[in-house]
């Protein structure tokens, strides 16, 4: 069995933004792909002008684990990650995991303004300190503010709008990228490759939001799975040191819950990336075709929630799928050592047999689905 702690150090060690490696161990390239965001006016949804001028944001690389000696690939994996992290430290032995066991290359797009689609300034402590003693000084006595989540809360209490249009920049570049491997042009994929996905936390929001909005019949065959992700979004709670700040959630809530497509003016183009947003924000609205969906698309659909997961509850995952098709698609698991939902194999763990094998058992039904 895999000894996760080894796995995360050496791939850690060894992992560097924007330069190619190989893994001996396991036999698997890790190649970095040039990527050039579409502007505002092609993908429709005008981003805030300071935003605009954030270049990390629309020209960045993005790292792919290939098994080593293989000619192009006709089936590939795409890995999304969750809100507000800053690097791909934790998602490394995800990957090389899936690659190994499935045999198809893994793909770690970064979410708009996330890992090194973002200025370093916005993880650099130094830079962060006026900031952070300012949102400390608006509200006093409040400990969910830290360094971590101090950029992102700032932004989005500045204009929650950006959750969506961030969201909205991630699912046209995806669908870029989904064009560009069917049409065989990326050097690591046959014409017509399969893609499926493996999605974690927001990562698995914005999936189901890109494969029921199914942007030119793209997503039609893809799979997904799901880890700690999945629930409607009135039920998310990320309140978190490494998420977002109390005051920054409770504004962001407001905002998509009693505002968010009904403005006296309309401000968003209605549409399919816009209704399909729409229909997993709230559990009452568009209950019936949310369901439908998700019935339909259940053969094609698989998950694993956690007990303890307090961001993502297993109750906000019944109430986006709807009960019947969640408890056909979703495993609910618990692990027998302290978790979160940000880390959920926390190297800090003293039961090293019982972190090794939850990791495995997680992903090895993963790789099963997805291979």
């Amino acid at each position: 069995m895999m000894n996760y702690n080894e796995r995360y150090i050496t791939l850690n060690n060894r992992f560097k933004q924007g330069m190619d490696c190989h893994i001996e161990e396991t036999g698997i390239n890790i190649r970095f792909f040039r990527f050039n965001s579409l502007s505002s006016d092609e993908r429709g949804g005008t981003l805030p002008h300071t935003d605009s001028n954030i270049l990390e944001n629309f020209s960045f690389e993005y790292p792919v684990f290939a098994p080593s000696g293989k000619s192009r690939q006709k089936e590939a994996i795409l890995l999304l990650h969750g809100l507000n992290e800053r690097n791909w430290s934790k998602y490394l032995t995800w990957a090389e995991y899936l690659c190994f066991n499935t045999g198809k290359p893994v793909i770690l797009f970064p979410i708009a303004f996330h890992i090194n689609r973002a200025p370093m300034t916005w993880s650099n402590p130094r830079s962060l300190m006026s900031l952070l003693n300012f949102r400390k000084e608006k509200y006093i006595d409040d400990r969910t503010i830290s360094y971590a989540n101090v950029a992102l809360s700032d932004r989005i209490s500045q204009s929650p709008e950006r959750f969506y249009l961030s969201g909205r920049q991630t699912w046209a570049d995806l669908t870029v990228l989904f064009e560009e491997i069917k049409n065989g042009q990326h050097p690591l994929f046959k014409e017509d490759a399969q893609i499926d996905i493996f999605a974690y936390s927001i990562g698995a929001f914005l999936s189901q939001v890109a494969l029921m909005a199914n942007e030119k019949g793209l997503f039609s065959d893809s799979r997904l799975f799901m880890f700690c992700g999945g629930s409607i979004f009135r039920s998310m709670f990320g309140i978190s040191r490494s998420i977002l700040d109390k005051p920054a959630f409770e504004k962001l809530q407001q905002y998509y819950i009693h505002i968010f497509g009904n403005e006296a003016v309309p401000l968003w183009e209605r549409d399919n990336a816009f209704n399909a947003f729409l229909r997993m924000i709230t559990p009452e609205r568009f209950r019936s075709e949310r369901e439908k969906f998700f019935s339909c698309f259940k053969e094609r659909i698989r998950g694993i929630a956690l007990s303890n997961d307090l961001v993502i509850p297993y109750h906000g995952v019944l109430e986006a799928l709807g009960k019947k098709n969640a408890e056909s698609t979703i495993q609910l698991l618990d692990f027998p050592f302290p978790y979160t939902h940000e880390n959920p194999f926390p190297l800090t763990s003293k039961d090293t047999t019982s972190l090794n094998n939850a990791f495995t058992n997680v992903f090895s039904r993963a790789a099963e689905f997805l291979a």
